[in-house]
């Protein structure tokens, strides 16, 4: 297999607060997130990239949480995003916080991903909205280059297609922040206009049937869970 473009590991931001306003976009992630974190059990909890690491995911029963990436701080497990050092369906509940933004290959981080988790577990994702006023400045040349127009920018639907195609089920989707610059990102706008929200939030499971069930695909057994491999127990301080 092939690792991550270089270019695109030294344009991945080691922290939030390397984004202009990253650190505002967090938080509005992470208050989106509150309400489905207590939803999830189970052992283990991934977070892959630095950027992932940093969400505040402390309403989460999953007690071990793992953070992983090739670098950074606050990485418990230093690894290949391409190739997660964990059994398959070892995983119960997985965050990738804008990693698909800055992956070389984000179809091949959603297949690993999958590889690791159990069956109805959790993915939740975040991204950058492509049809909104951050993908607008993609047009210009003279930023694309800088911070967060370097990352790559997903429409929903796109977004959809690729979870369906690996038999997903989505809880939830939003989008936020339709003024990026704006301290609450333009509430009034975001609240009837949240199609051009700059930030996105998905919440999914896992499915072992397919969502439209067929005769031959009923009958198959669940499969036993697996314990993770080579992850150590610790938790993450919240200031």
């Amino acid at each position: 297999m092939q690792s991550a473009h270089p270019s695109n590991i030294l344009s991945t931001p080691r922290s939030w607060g390397d984004i202009p306003r990253g650190e505002v976009w967090r938080a509005a992630l992470e208050q989106q997130l509150q309400p489905w974190w207590p939803k999830m059990y189970g052992y283990h909890l991934l977070k892959i990239g630095t950027l992932s690491a940093e969400i505040n995911s402390e309403k989460c029963p999953i007690s071990h949480q793992v953070n992983v990436g090739p670098q950074g701080e606050g990485l418990q497990v230093i690894a290949d995003p391409y190739l997660l050092p964990f059994a398959e369906k070892s995983v119960d509940a997985c965050l990738i916080a804008h990693t698909l933004a800055y992956a070389h290959d984000p179809h091949r981080i959603l297949r690993e991903v999958d590889r690791v988790l159990i069956d109805d577990g959790w993915l939740v994702m975040t991204n950058f909205n492509l049809l909104s006023l951050l993908g607008m400045g993609k047009l210009l040349p003279v930023v694309r280059r800088r911070q967060p127009f370097s990352g790559q920018m997903f429409t929903q639907m796109r977004l959809l297609d690729w979870l369906g195609l690996l038999n997903y089920e989505v809880m939830y989707h939003s989008r936020m922040q339709v003024l990026p610059w704006c301290g609450q990102g333009g509430k009034m706008l975001s609240t009837h206009l949240p199609a051009l929200g700059c930030l996105g939030v998905m919440v999914a499971r896992k499915r072992t049937l397919p969502l439209t069930p067929t005769a031959k695909k009923i009958g198959l057994r669940k499969p036993s869970l697996s314990r993770a491999v080579g992850a150590t127990k610790s938790y993450r301080d919240v200031p």
